[in-house]
């Protein structure tokens, strides 16, 4: 409205843009609001706060630290703040041992000794165990895969990593195509 009320009456453009008067008066001011110089004030807190809990924090958590610095606002307009200033928090994740090699028990000779060049499909296979996230949580994956034809002749997923689930793993391919001894 600014440079268009070089070339119209005022009074023409705020009937056109259905804007008051005042309205554009205080716009032109520009001065902000209360609550708009409030909310620029909360969102310097909101981003001290973000950077001080490492980026952990969500509305919840920072409530109560904005009212302990004497910014007292709800939890919505935290929410919106956050919004507008696309903070997110970092998602923690659960650190979860799933190998423990200090153990008694008896360990497999290396048998292949890095040697993965077979001459024919069954000579040599090789297995690995890994966990994959799912919507209803983590499951573990146990394949074995042919190192002749790269192709996975065995696998099996449980909700726990366990002696079972290799077998159950190792047992499938077996029953259809065991590898030959040498």
């Amino acid at each position: 409205m600014k440079q268009l009320r070089l070339e119209y009456p005022l009074t023409v453009l705020c009937r056109v843009f259905d804007v008051s008067r005042s309205g554009f008066y205080a716009w032109a001011d520009g001065k902000l609001s209360q609550r708009a110089q409030d909310d620029a004030r909360l969102k310097v807190a909101i981003e001290a706060i973000h950077a001080q809990s490492r980026q952990t924090y969500g509305p919840l958590r920072m409530q109560p630290e904005l009212e302990a610095q004497g910014f007292p606002a709800g939890w919505d307009r935290i929410v919106r703040l956050r919004r507008e200033l696309a903070l997110r928090c970092k998602q923690k994740r659960k650190f979860k041992a799933t190998t423990n090699s200090n153990h008694d028990l008896p360990v497999a000779d290396n048998l292949l000794n890095q040697s993965f060049a077979p001459t024919r499909p069954n000579e040599a296979w090789v297995t690995d165990i890994t966990y994959v996230a799912t919507g209803e949580g983590w499951l573990y994956l146990a394949g074995i895969k042919d190192v002749f034809t790269c192709e996975l002749v065995g696998y099996a997923m449980g909700e726990r990593m366990t002696q079972t689930l290799t077998a159950t793993a190792l047992w499938r391919p077996c029953a259809t195509s065991a590898p030959r001894p040498v």
